[in-house]
């Protein structure tokens, strides 16, 4: 069972111009997201996008999959994810939306024990990362699990 629980429905929202932007923000193809993988596509890397991790059975997706190197890469937004930079605590419905970060904070903690179980070594880049620098902490990981002697395979 997991340690993570969703705070429930969400109360009415106090101004209609916030709740339009909640409602258009994306789960994936975010400008961060795109971004990173335009810098890991120019540098030779190849990827799944949005997908679960082959092997987890989670009903989890991670942002970037690289199967060969069992890599998971999430990028995470600083409001939705609680960056410790860039904390922002709504002040409208502020005990809901305390729980509701929560519930996210420990449901990624849970994310990342499941797969590092499954093999998976996660990678999770916020937002405000600039994109090399994201892509190069994604790209020694992947380099480093595809020449790691203990993922070698036996040849014949």
């Amino acid at each position: 069972m997991s340690a993570w629980q969703e705070p429930g429905p969400a109360p009415p929202p106090s101004n209609p111009a916030v709740a339009g932007i909640m409602r258009r923000t994306g789960r994936r193809d975010t400008r961060p997201e795109l971004a990173l993988r335009r810098e890991l596509h120019r540098r030779g890397l190849r990827y799944l996008v949005d997908t679960t991790p082959p092997g987890t059975n989670r009903r989890r997706r991670a942002d970037l999959v690289f199967r060969g190197a069992r890599v998971a890469v999430f990028v995470d937004g600083c409001f939705w994810h609680s960056c410790p930079v860039h904390v922002h605590r709504p002040k409208a419905n502020a005990t809901w939306w305390r729980i509701k970060l929560a519930s996210i904070t420990a449901r990624d903690r849970d994310t990342d024990a499941a797969l590092a179980a499954a093999g998976w070594h996660v990678v999770r880049v916020w937002e405000h990362e600039p994109p090399v620098a994201a892509a190069d902490r994604v790209h020694g990981v992947v380099h480093a699990r595809q020449k790691s002697p203990s993922r070698a395979v036996a040849g014949p």
